[in-house]
């Protein structure tokens, strides 16, 4: 798994960052969503080397990453943190302005990405996801049925910790025959993890609060994406039952959007990743 890349720690000042970092040429972050690790990208990363530096980091709290102490308003698992942590990380690397691709909650980090550190971003991917601002804006029964994890995990009144490590396997499920073998002990010691668990947790909780904050202050203020938009959503996900064309949904909060759908399920990197490695190989050679 990741033959040909580098293994660091990387202290950010704020989290140590566990990183796999390889290839050659303009730099691509990849972000992996909840509750995966770095892992997720290992099919795609080495289809992308020969004309990218590709860096696969696990978010703050996931994986090997260190779990920072949290606050009262959870603003340590906020994607605005997890942005800076990742503004350090690839400056430590030697990147100054990068591509990120972000799936799942990792979409959302990228997104803040893009929104708070514009001089650094030159190109964004998003899967599987639209704004968390757009998305608790939009929320229905429908939303709240099929989404209710966001309001279980987001809670503290009865914490979901306590549910989730009585059977880490049995809630967050996943094989070794979709991941592969490597990746899904990675992401297994993770999720047994109750540190892990915690930090997950607190990434949803910072969803509820201060990153549907930060996003209504972008929209009331009018602030936009300016760099290129990559929009992917799996076939096999509720995305279009949701939203519709997600693309629409992105134009709503960036200048230059296009994408389309991935046959996949929602782990796009382990289901299609010979597809989706093509898709961002597309648009980072467009810029």
């Amino acid at each position: 798994m990741f033959d040909g890349f580098a293994e660091s720690r990387v202290d950010t000042g704020e989290a140590e960052l566990y990183v796999r970092h390889g290839g050659d040429g303009p730099p691509l972050l990849l972000l992996h969503g909840h509750p995966r690790t770095h892992a997720t990208w290992h099919r795609v990363a080495p289809l992308l080397t020969a004309g990218h530096t590709v860096v696969c980091p696990d978010l703050r709290g996931y994986g090997r990453s260190s779990k920072p102490a949290t606050t009262p308003d959870h603003e340590p698992y906020s994607k605005r943190a997890m942005a800076r942590d990742l503004i350090a990380l690839m400056r430590a690397l030697g990147h100054d302005r990068f591509a990120v691709a972000g799936h799942d909650r990792g979409a959302y980090v990228a997104h803040r990405l893009a929104a708070d550190h514009p001089d650094a971003v030159t190109q964004l991917v998003i899967m599987d996801a639209v704004p968390i601002g757009e998305a608790l804006a939009r929320c229905d029964a429908e939303f709240a049925a099929r989404w209710w994890h966001w309001f279980f995990l987001g809670q503290t009144a009865k914490p979901a910790e306590r549910v989730i490590n009585a059977d880490p396997d049995a809630w967050y499920g996943g094989g070794p025959e979709q991941m592969g073998e490597e990746a899904y002990e990675d992401y297994r010691r993770a999720i047994h993890d109750p540190a892990t668990v915690h930090a997950m947790c607190e990434d949803y909780r910072a969803g509820l609060g201060p990153d549907r904050a930060a996003d209504e202050a972008d929209r009331a203020a009018g602030r936009r994406i300016g760099c290129p938009v990559l929009v992917l959503w799996a076939t096999r996900d509720d995305m279009e039952e949701l939203y519709g064309d997600p693309v629409e949904v992105w134009r709503s909060w960036a200048d230059d959007v296009r994408g389309h759908a991935v046959e996949s399920g929602h782990h796009l990197a382990e289901d299609a990743p010979a597809e989706l490695a093509a898709a961002l190989g597309a648009f980072l050679a467009a810029r």
